[in-house]
């Protein structure tokens, strides 16, 4: 079927619809193939042969030698490009050939391999790839929370390649190495599956407990290579060396095949519903993407819609569903979601009938964007932004893996962010990628893991450069807090306490708040204290497991939220006030009447009230107000300074200013992960036309995590992309006086007011003036 011909009649559009902003033709690959390395052993070669690989492509054998060769790798190439053979290689290799040269002994010898991936679907589907392979010499088994008791210890004894998440090394494998002894002395590879999505605080944890890994190993004698898979990133040999703690080469040429993609670029409409302040919002995203899945569905063109939240994916598929009852009643049976929180039971019953063509549309949240095997797909819908550039070229990739053509439509939301990229499909396709953010430094972070790694082993003074030139200043702070001893020969964990138990993988510090359901009294799961405010406040929605509860009562002293079930047709979103005040600079650039700046800063933010809003239409139901206290954050932000003489010449008058910065701040917020691979939600801003501790008209954008994620001093490296972008993207936007498709914030506590849409563009270009101007000057500070 040649789907790119009748691109628009398969979206179910008119001749020429006004949705349909931008149309992007990417070109058919043809395979580039090698011969298999000369190391590779020939039952390992066989094996992959007997599951149709004849023969690798370039890539796979670059990436391959590259790991044999013992560099640290990271392979970042494209959705279906095989990176899984570039680890498979060199690791069952080495595992087949030390179990054939040791069979003459009893005792465990060998080679032995650790692959850790973010997900549990993940790591089951590698785990079925490997084992099709039906290698004698291979015992691959999972090591997850899943996997029953009695089974652990045989896993640590005898088992060659245990596949496991970051969280179990964290928790159970670690902190008991003396247990893995044996497995840690033959160590030779270590697998990092997915690794683009170790971003933000997630990913400064996980870089730490790599530090803490090899530092493990170390003491084991064992020094394995590491090799990761990633998307496209922007700088893949960068990012993996810091997440690993030492220097890695990259892989980046895709020689693999792929049919032609042609991708739609949809801009949901303007409706006559009006939101706040008189605004007018368009069409949800959920309401356009469930339109087009029923239309691709009718015309049998397999089909898998994307989008970041599951009560989304739900709602997808359910009112596709209900629209294709009108077309034939064999129709709404093939139509299905998909999402984390299924049992594994359904996840896998789900994956093969995409597989088999059963299924003809499913409404996914990214559970189906990592490496799990689904080919035969034809179209791919992906309802709002994934995140990142990479995270969406990933989605788009899921069809068309077997070769034949595809199509994909960008369906925007109602997002600064997603306004700019639908008329801007450019800085998708022919910007590099951006960079994966994460800071192993953050004391928040480190301080905790520096704890864990002193009760796996006392630290001394030469794991100081492993955990880099901050840790001994932290060190001596853990010391005086009663956490760690020194002694003569290092640091020792002295604190009655779980040194695991204080770090959080997932989550920010200052909990856990316990989520208890009503009457059963039974623990549903947790919240970090921070997101509480935001999540568990009373009357907030909270879903677990896809169902919904609402909060009763939270009651922070004693660590716990009630819920009670219900099934609302809305969802909650918190409104918050917030005040900034300057701890201390790090980095300043002048240009010319703007002071830009990267340093320490004190947030003060208070949750106001809270909007119930219709989950389809994202109609406002109503308003509440909250009676919670202020919460203090020390982060990071970048912030920018503006002359005020410089602002009177550009014809921004006083009483236009406070609403200039403050649609600007909103935007450059909505903005920000264009630069820097971090959610909206990871971010905030404070915008002041008179700042206490700068004297000047300020524009704040901040870190939402203690000590700061490198989401704003990526900004601040960035802020010429950053900045043209944001105006670019409110000077796109149909709208007159401002949406929240260019400077509505849903969180703002001011209701969103003032705001000046044509005023931000001024001040936007003027900033980007003094830039052009500026740049050539040296930063100071």
């Amino acid at each position: 079927m040649v789907l790119q011909s009748s691109l628009i009649g398969l979206l179910g559009a008119g001749p020429a619809p006004e949705q349909l902003l931008h149309v992007r033709e990417i070109p058919a690959r043809a395979a580039v193939h090698e011969p298999w390395p000369a190391w590779a052993h020939p039952d390992v070669v066989a094996a992959f042969g007997a599951r149709g690989v004849q023969e690798p492509w370039r890539h796979q054998v670059v990436g391959a030698n590259a790991a044999h060769d013992g560099a640290h790798t990271i392979v970042a190439t494209g959705t279906a490009s095989g990176k899984s053979l570039c680890y498979q290689l060199p690791v069952l290799d080495a595992i087949h050939r030390s179990e054939l040269e040791s069979r003459a002994t009893l005792a465990p010898t060998g080679a032995v391999a650790l692959y850790l991936a973010p997900t549990k679907a993940l790591a089951a589907d590698q785990l079925a790839a490997v084992r099709a392979l039906k290698l004698p010499t291979v015992r691959a088994e999972t090591y997850d929370g899943d996997t029953d008791a009695g089974a652990r210890r045989w896993i640590r004894d005898h088992a060659n390649l245990v596949l496991a998440n970051p969280d179990m090394l964290h928790y159970g494998i670690l902190p008991n190495h003396a247990w893995w002894a044996r497995f840690f002395r033959r160590l030779k590879y270590v697998i990092i599956d997915e690794a683009h999505s170790y971003r933000g605080v997630f990913g400064s944890h996980v870089a730490n407990l790599m530090r803490r890994l090899r530092r493990i190993c170390a003491s084991y004698g064992a020094s394995p290579v590491f090799i990761g898979a990633s998307a496209t990133s922007a700088d893949p040999s960068a990012s993996f060396s810091k997440l690993i703690g030492t220097p890695a080469t990259a892989v980046t040429g895709d020689s693999s095949p792929h049919g032609s993609t042609t991708v739609a670029f949809w801009e949901p409409q303007l409706t006559a519903l009006r939101g706040e302040n008189g605004a007018r919002s368009r069409r949800t995203v959920i309401a356009e993407t469930s339109d087009l899945l029923a239309n691709l569905v009718s015309a049998h063109v397999r089909t898998i819609a994307f989008i970041k939240s599951r009560r989304g994916a739900e709602s997808i598929s359910a009112t596709a569903r209900r629209l294709l009852e009108e077309v034939h009643p064999s129709l709404p049976q093939r139509v299905a979601a998909y999402r984390s929180g299924y049992l594994p039971e359904e996840r896998r019953a789900l994956e093969t009938a995409l597989r088999s063509g059963e299924l003809l549309g499913v409404a996914s949240t990214s559970a189906l964007e990592l490496g799990i095997d689904i080919s035969g797909l034809d179209a791919v819908l992906i309802a709002g932004w994934p995140g990142t550039r990479a995270s969406l070229l990933q989605q788009i990739g899921r069809a068309g893996r077997s070769g034949q053509d595809a199509i994909a439509a960008f369906v925007a939301s109602d997002d600064p962010l997603d306004t700019y990229l639908v008329h801007h499909p450019e800085a998708v396709f022919d910007v590099a990628v951006e960079a994966t953010v994460f800071d192993p430094s953050n004391p928040y972070v480190l301080g905790p893991h520096l704890c864990a790694a002193a009760a796996e082993l006392p630290l001394t003074d030469p794991d100081l450069d492993l955990f880099g030139t901050s840790s001994e200043a932290l060190l001596t702070q853990l010391c005086e807090q009663g956490y760690l001893r020194r002694r003569p020969s290092g640091w020792f964990w002295t604190h009655p306490q779980s040194a695991a138990g204080m770090v959080s993988l997932r989550a920010d510090g200052g909990g856990p708040i316990n989520i208890v359901e009503s009457g059963t009294g039974s623990v549903l799961g947790t919240m970090g204290s921070p997101q509480s405010h935001y999540q568990a406040h009373r009357g907030a929605i909270y879903v677990h497991q896809g169902r919904t509860y609402v909060v009763e009562e939270l009651n922070e002293e004693d660590h716990f939220a009630v819920v009670k079930r219900a099934n609302p047709d809305f969802y909650t979103q918190a409104r918050d006030v917030t005040q900034i005040e300057v701890v201390g600079r790090n980095r300043s650039a002048v240009w010319g009447g703007v002071l830009a700046n990267i340093g320490d800063v004190k947030v003060t933010t208070q949750v106001v009230s809270f909007q119930r809003k219709a989950f389809v239409s994202n109609e406002i139901l109503g308003e509440e107000p909250l009676e919670l206290g202020a919460r203090d954050l020390f982060t990071k932000s970048v912030w920018f300074e503006i002359d005020v003489k410089l602002l009177e010449d550009a014809g921004i008058t006083a009483e236009e200013l406070p609403g200039a910065l403050h649609a600007a701040e909103h935007a450059a917020i909505g903005l920000l992960p264009l630069v820097a691979s971090s959610d909206r939600w990871d971010i905030g801003g404070v915008s002041t036309a008179l700042h206490a501790d700068t004297g000047l008209p300020t524009i704040f954008v901040y870190d939402g995590h203690p000590g700061g994620a490198g989401f704003a001093e990526r900004g601040f490296e960035a802020a010429r992309t950053w900045l043209t972008a944001t105006r670019d993207a409110i000077e796109a936007c149909e709208c007159s006086d401002g949406c929240p498709s260019c400077v509505q914030s849903p969180k703002c506590g001011n209701r969103n007011n003032p705001l000046s849409k044509a005023g931000a563009v001024t001040l936007l270009s003027l900033i980007l003036e003094q830039e052009r101007a500026g740049a050539p000057r040296a930063p100071v500070g």
